[in-house]
């Protein structure tokens, strides 16, 4: 029978994820040379050696004492909110700590040399075990949330909602410590963000329907709850949304929402009518409600309007004219109000379990205020979530302090649209956007709804920053930028310690993340540019000893560096993340082979005086290097890869003349 507890309501709105001792393992590389510092958000304090690294950090984690011994045969039982994801996930953590026999039972009675328990923690048997685990039922039952023990023979996952179970089974594959081992911890954790995910918002090549479904199924790895479809390329939301979709591409929307159902994500339809929308004809409102409908038919709950990219400088009907007077703001503001009110009480209103009715408005950056943002402030309905990009299209930062100024003048908390890792804009030519989901104030849950991230037009490169992204709203503040771009790593290598540290060499020379203006929010290369800063000072010491040290200490990482491509194509287990980077990759072997070259000539110039035909060999394969472009048709703009420049090909450029 279930007990009573102050409630949260519910959300407004394969590789696997590395054990204990593969994420401590990684912790023990030589920290890069940016760990130290840089970072806007404050580096939360390393978990104690006795308690394991968990992606998003929990609420509260404590250590039970000694690991649990994970014998071959475990019972298993399962209680109330409980799906079959949410067990099968469970069976997988189990068989990896080395179960090898896992018996499933309708109660945690008879002997056993270890029980696993998960159900809802309002379930007396499931809150009752809980206890006696060494856990916490929390006071008040936030949504998405879980308490989770581990101690002596038993285990106990107790989530305060179906959500939850499936949230504390994915931190149960992270307690893995070894073969046969599983870290005694007592968890108690829910998000800070209720909204948490990434929104497919850019322009430019598309995902596949393929590299979708491989999103949703990463999404509920990472904890994350929102999936925004919004493709640019799908006619059927822009040009032509007042059409049904073809029977084809409608059974494919419904697979990607039935996928992200399983994986315990939103999925949330976004038409973009805005373009031809005549706003004061009946007609188009009912066409854009059956349309929505349609989609709450396959099984979609989550709907999302989108106005921005469009002119309110010109009506698309004589009768907006007639009703609203001459286009502007204010008359913009109130046009659209009326369409995302009559939306909001005709449609979702009218099905109790759809979610509150989304929006991105026209004027979706900046806090200053306006016609525009007045008007709909005062009369867009409350139910209504709004978004908001930060205090540009591209934002340098976002501290707590511009998005109380956002929430102020939208009268709501605010949805974050954070413009990053995208690439499809002129800055980020030949660019892929590899830096940690880094300069976001803790806190900014006090003042945002949560956070979806624009991604890349390559979806599996996306997931290092949307492995951040989703952390940090999970848990924004104890959130550490790098700690957590190791984590992505490591699961990216699937726990293989080399290729962690071969993807971490990579990634730094993805580093640099642009503005739409001249301005960088995130540097080139940081770890590299500070070895080769090293390097540098050593070398111009002009002492002998200390430029031999210095070779022998940068050839090392030469040689990471240049074997990182052979290491990632072994050891990565995803084809899409090999197939996307590939030109990126290929690019990387050449500097790799010119910066050795050009450590030779600097090798033969100590020794002898010489290391001419060194350096040589060393500029042409940097300008082969420099010649490899991006994949046609695959993203937007076009043009040459970038791999660690103003930082790699300055130091080989410079070298001969040291």
């Amino acid at each position: 029978m279930p007990e009573s507890h102050p409630y949260c309501p519910p959300r407004v709105p394969r590789l696997p994820l590395l054990g204990a001792a593969a994420l401590l393992a990684l912790g023990t590389l030589s920290a890069p040379a940016w760990a130290a510092g840089g970072s806007a958000t404050a580096p939360a304090p390393a978990p104690s050696a006795a308690t394991p690294v968990v992606t998003p950090t929990p609420q509260h984690m404590e250590s039970a004492g000694r690991d649990l011994r994970v014998p071959d045969r475990v019972r298993l039982v399962l209680g109330d909110d409980v799906d079959a994801a949410s067990a099968d996930v469970i069976k997988k953590a189990l068989a990896s700590a080395g179960a090898r026999h896992i018996d499933t039972a309708a109660s945690p009675a008879g002997r056993s040399k270890l029980t696993v328990m998960a159900g809802s923690v309002m379930d007396r048997a499931v809150a009752a075990a809980l206890r006696a685990t060494g856990g916490t039922v929390p006071g008040t039952l936030v949504a998405e949330g879980y308490s989770l023990a581990s101690r002596g023979d038993s285990i106990v996952l107790a989530g305060n909602d179906g959500d939850g179970v499936y949230y504390a089974a994915q931190t149960l594959r992270q307690l893995v410590t070894g073969k046969h081992t599983l870290a005694a911890v007592s968890i108690t954790d829910h998000p800070a963000m209720p909204l948490r995910g990434s929104i497919e918002g850019f322009y430019g090549a598309p995902w596949s329907h393929s590299d979708r479904l491989d999103q949703l199924a990463f999404y509920g790895d990472i904890k994350a709850n929102t999936y925004i479809y919004t493709p640019k390329d799908d006619a059927y939301l822009r040009e032509e949304w007042r059409e049904p979709y073809p029977a084809d591409k409608l059974a494919e929307l419904r697979e990607l929402i039935e996928r992200a159902t399983a994986h315990h994500v939103d999925f949330t339809y976004a038409l973009s009518p805005g373009l031809s929308v005549c706003y004061s004809d009946p007609g188009d409102v009912n066409a854009l409600k059956t349309k929505l409908g349609a989609l709450y038919d396959q099984g979609a709950r989550g709907f999302y309007v989108a106005l921005d990219d469009i002119s309110y400088t010109k009506w698309n009907c004589d009768a907006d004219k007639e009703k609203y007077g001459a286009p502007g703001r204010g008359s913009a503001g109130q046009a659209q109000a009326d369409l995302l009110n009559a939306v909001q009480h005709d449609f979702i209103d009218a099905h109790p379990d759809a979610q509150p009715l989304q929006f991105v408005p026209t004027e979706y950056s900046d806090t200053a205020d306006s016609a525009y943002k007045s008007v709909l402030r005062e009369q867009l309905d409350p139910k209504v979530v709004v978004q908001w990009t930060g205090t540009d299209v591209v934002p340098p930062s976002i501290s707590v302090a511009d998005a109380e100024a956002a929430s102020a003048v939208w009268g709501r908390k605010v949805f974050l649209w954070d413009n990053y890792p995208v690439n499809d804009y002129g800055q980020t030519t030949g660019r892929l956007l590899m830096a940690p989901y880094d300069k976001r104030e803790a806190g900014l849950h006090k003042a945002l709804s949560g956070i979806v991230l624009n991604p890349m037009n390559q979806a599996a490169a996306s997931k290092v920053a949307l492995f951040g992204g989703a952390s940090f709203a999970w848990n924004d503040e104890d959130y550490d930028p790098d700690r957590t771009w190791r984590a992505a790593a490591g699961y990216l290598a699937g726990g293989d310690r080399a290729t962690a540290r071969a993807l971490l060499a990579f990634f730094d020379t993805q580093h640099l993340a642009p503005t739409f203006g001249d301005t960088d929010w995130q540097p080139q290369a940081p770890g590299l540019a500070a070895r080769l800063a090293d390097f540098t000072e050593a070398w111009d010491s002009g002492s002998r000893a200390r430029r031999q040290a210095a070779l022998r200490e940068l050839g090392a990482y030469a040689d990471v560096l240049a074997g990182a491509p052979e290491q990632i194509r072994a050891g990565v287990r995803d084809p899409a993340f090999l197939a996307q980077t590939k030109p990126w990759l290929d690019a990387l072997d050449v500097w790799g082979d010119s910066l050795n070259a050009t450590l030779d000539g600097l090798r033969a110039q100590l020794h002898s005086g010489g290391g001419q035909a060194d350096f040589a060999e060393a500029a042409d394969l940097a300008r082969q290097a420099a010649a490899f472009t991006t994949i046609p048709g695959t993203t937007r703009p076009q043009g040459t890869v970038k791999v660690a420049d103003g930082v790699l090909d300055t130091f080989i450029g410079r070298a001969p003349t040291m």
